[in-house]
């Protein structure tokens, strides 16, 4: 009969045990000197070895010629521990015996004495899933045990055991077995199996695994089932993954923001029989590399995955900011969690593909930020592309004057004379229209002044005298409320960050008396605006514009709309803002 690869090779001693020599070294001295706990507690994740070490200490303690600490393996308590006749040596599940009643069935049983070994040994697997009645029970015996009692427990979530039974036991923490670790022990178990097992192979079986020794002989199980040669492209085959080739070019097109062409490579990979699970496991374990490389250059190398090489991590990371990696992270992860509950996992995970290659469908305050982000880039563009120096126009080539050039005159007309052409006919008048009533003259209001317009249209404003401009370049003049609020908001906006402009540039403002009122379209702009930062650069700058202290409010809605002669008194008022202004 077959027998599993994992149940098969499971290591008889202590020396066979992979990558835990932390714990196997102090065990193996233990029962050499004959110095054992009666209480243990392994705890780890799956597959490190937990059960395994237990059983080996369960032979170890029982051994009638014990080698070093390692049991033997031939003697007749090693031998009917393995096989399981001896039921001094008894294994629960805890998952299925978590009641209080199994438990002290268990506790008025080890009082007895063991039959066919010297210690009565109880492994309990998965012991964080008993109740706290049955921790209960459980816990008198832990603490005063017979002398030919012993307890190895095991569990994988330890933060559920409770305080007073970890204070009685001795608590060994498994580790990950390393992928290079379990490769080596993939290619010993194929090269005894004579599975055709090739390096790249077992490293991508050992990366795979997660740090589970079973899980990497589990893979390995079903890859050898297929038949042939087990190479990566062999492994990605069975498993039904996407591979670092094709992970790595859906990353890029993600990066590039092209939608189009991350949907048709995830459409190629559904045909192709891949996992949208795992597709997008294996494009969040990349974007954790890439985020690592990123935030951690040199110390950041010992934690990646190692499953894409630098110079692939370093072409996908040029110019990207860690904060679009974060992104991608935090959007994998929810759309990972949500898809093993998902009535339709392709769609989640196209939906996912779309959020990733454009931040403002995500519908959040992402979106709002990438918008943001996006004005304040085309700002900082316009503003560099403003401070480039303009070339010097090239000179004109010096040209010799030429003689004036004379049309030469029409020959002589020789033959008849040409017929008078006729007068054109006059155009008759047009109609005199009525003359435009007068306007009353506008009254000259303190601080403005009221040109006199002529009847072939206005004159162009007059300049000071320089000994008056410079006299006083700093008295403001007080500008009407359209002009003013254009004045001040751009005067603000030179104080105040990216973020605010946009939300400043959709506001509109009034000026009565001494109230300066701020008019917000919406309410999530007048939230953006109102606050200490905004309000102290519009009340300074106002103060400047009005030469005298203004007072501001904030509200929602739009102004009140002038007259036809209130615009044309502001839109005069207003030009006297570039009297002083000399053009260069």
């Amino acid at each position: 009969m077959y027998q599993a690869l994992y149940r098969k090779w499971r290591p008889k001693a202590f020396a066979d045990v992979i990558g835990q020599d932390h714990i196997t070294e102090t065990l193996r001295r233990q029962v050499a000197e004959g110095r054992t706990s009666h209480a243990y507690l392994f705890t780890g994740t799956r597959g490190t070895g937990k059960t395994t070490c237990a059983k080996i200490l369960a032979k170890a303690v029982n051994c009638e010629d014990p080698v070093d600490g390692d049991p033997c393996g031939k003697c007749p308590s090693c031998l009917g521990i393995d096989s399981g006749s001896f039921l001094d040596v008894l294994e629960l599940d805890a998952a299925s015996n978590n009641g209080v009643d199994q438990v002290r069935a268990l506790r008025d049983e080890a009082v007895y004495s063991p039959a066919n070994v010297k210690k009565r040994v109880y492994i309990v697997d998965e012991v964080h899933m008993l109740s706290t009645a049955a921790f209960n029970a459980l816990l008198k015996i832990l603490e005063e045990p017979p002398e030919h009692l012993m307890f190895i427990l095991a569990t994988t979530e330890l933060h559920k055991v409770p305080a007073t039974i970890l204070s009685r036991c001795q608590r060994f923490s498994f580790r990950r077995i390393r992928p290079e670790d379990a490769a080596r022990r993939l290619r010993f178990v194929a090269e005894q199996e004579g599975i055709g097992l090739q390096p790249d192979g077992a490293e991508l079986l050992s990366r795979l695994a997660d740090g589970a020794l079973r899980d990497a002989l589990s893979l390995l199980d079903q890859c050898a089932a297929a038949g042939g040669t087990i190479d990566s492209a062999a492994v990605l085959d069975v498993l039904g993954l996407a591979g670092n080739l094709q992970t790595a070019r859906l990353m890029e097109l993600v990066l590039n923001r092209d939608a189009q062409g991350a949907l048709l490579l995830l459409d190629e990979l559904y045909k192709g029989g891949k996992d949208m699970g795992a597709v997008l496991s294996e494009l969040s374990t990349l974007t954790r590399d890439l985020l690592l490389q990123k935030t951690a250059p040199k110390g950041g190398a010992a934690l990646l995955s190692g499953g894409f090489d630098a110079a692939a991590l370093d072409r996908l990371g040029k110019g990207v900011p860690a904060g679009r990696f974060l992104h991608l992270a935090s959007t994998l992860q929810k759309a990972s969690a949500e898809l093993y509950a998902s009535a339709n996992r392709r769609l989640d995970a196209e939906l996912c593909l779309l959020r990733l290659c454009d931040e403002s469908l995500s519908g959040d305050l992402t979106a709002l930020e990438a918008r943001i982000r996006r004005l304040e880039d085309g700002q900082s563009a316009r503003a560099e592309l403003a401070r480039r120096p303009s070339p010097p126009p090239d000179p004109a080539p010096r040209t010799e004057a030429a003689a004036p050039r004379t049309s030469p005159e029409p020959p002589p007309w020789d033959g008849p004379p040409l017929p008078e052409e006729p007068p054109l006919p006059e155009e008759p008048p047009l109609p005199e229209e009525p003359p435009l009533p007068e306007e009353p003259p506008m009254a000259e209001e303190p601080g403005q002044r009221v040109y006199d317009v002529p009847e072939d249209g206005p004159p162009p404003p007059k300049a000071p005298p320089p000994a008056a401009a410079a006299a006083s370049p700093a008295a403001p003049a007080k500008a009407p409320e359209g002009g003013w609020w254009r004045v001040l908001a751009e005067r603000c906006k030179g104080r105040l960050p990216g973020m605010y402009r946009p939300f400043l540039g959709m506001c509109s403002g009034f000026l009565e008396g001494d109230l300066l009122t701020v008019c917000a379209p919406d309410e999530l702009t007048l939230g953006r605006l109102d606050n200490d930062r905004v309000r102290e650069a519009l009340a300074q700058e106002a103060e400047a514009l009005a030469g005298s202290p203004v007072r501001l409010t904030l509200r929602t809605g739009e102004p009140p709309k002038s007259s036809p002669e209130e615009n044309l008194k502001n839109l005069l008022a207003f030009g006297r803002q570039f009297d002083n202004i000399e053009i260069k």
